[in-house]
């Protein structure tokens, strides 16, 4: 007897495609510039966005939208910060859909903001099979994770437009080779925009900064 397999794969993601595109309308409409940031645990993404609110010109309106399995820490953090954070909880899955985001961004006023962050839960892998309408999408990659890691997880560099390789403070105690780490990633994705920076050390923010400002003029 042959066994029938179910997938559920396809009709999840094209829901999600759907549900995305309804979001991304809204977020035209708005003319609010919405940052999806992806990452491994740990790398630094509510390090790079409490430096980001920190740093952006006064008059960028901005408000956080956080993803976590179950704890609110980095919400806190970021309005800790001075920010305006709202928790997302997925109690399990490992990353945000369209959905999930739909009701969070019903909390907001839209037309009062210039600047959306996202900060997807930490994964390598299932938040960038999942649109979420947003206007860019983000990684985080930090020197401790190693250079092998365009390699491993091709998908999340392919389906992203900028890196933020942090924590390069840290260069000199770990065999993290840039060169090599860079060549892999313009190899999947000739177009990444890569900055090296440190949030603990404050390094290399300031062409970040400026490159996010410029895309968020783009989109008002």
């Amino acid at each position: 007897m042959t066994v029938k397999v179910i997938d559920l794969r396809e009709p999840i993601l094209k829901q999600n495609v759907a549900d995305a595109q309804q979001l991304a309308a809204r977020f035209a409409r708005s003319g609010v510039f919405v940052l999806n940031l992806m990452s491994s645990p740990g790398a630094g993404k509510t390090s790079l966005v409490v430096q980001t609110l920190k740093r952006l010109p006064a008059q960028i309106r901005t408000a956080v939208i956080e993803g976590d399995v179950t704890s609110k820490i980095d919400a806190e953090r970021v309005e800790a910060a001075g920010g305006r954070a709202l928790q997302i909880n997925t109690h399990g899955a490992c990353h945000l859909d369209a959905a999930m985001l739909g009701r969070a961004v019903d909390q907001l006023e839209l037309d009062e903001l210039d600047l959306l962050i996202v900060e997807n839960v930490g994964n390598l892998v299932c938040p960038a099979e999942f649109q979420l309408g947003e206007n860019c999408r983000g990684m985080v990659l930090s020197v401790a994770e190693g250079h092998d890691k365009p390699l491993k997880y091709p998908l999340m560099f392919t389906q992203t437009e900028v890196l933020a390789l942090n924590k390069i403070d840290l260069l000199p105690y770990t065999d993290f080779d840039v060169s090599a780490c860079r060549e892999a990633v313009l190899a999947l994705n000739p177009k990444m925009e890569i900055f090296e920076l440190s949030c603990r050390k404050q390094q290399g923010l300031e062409l970040w900064i400026e490159w996010l400002t410029q895309r968020i003029k783009s989109a008002s």
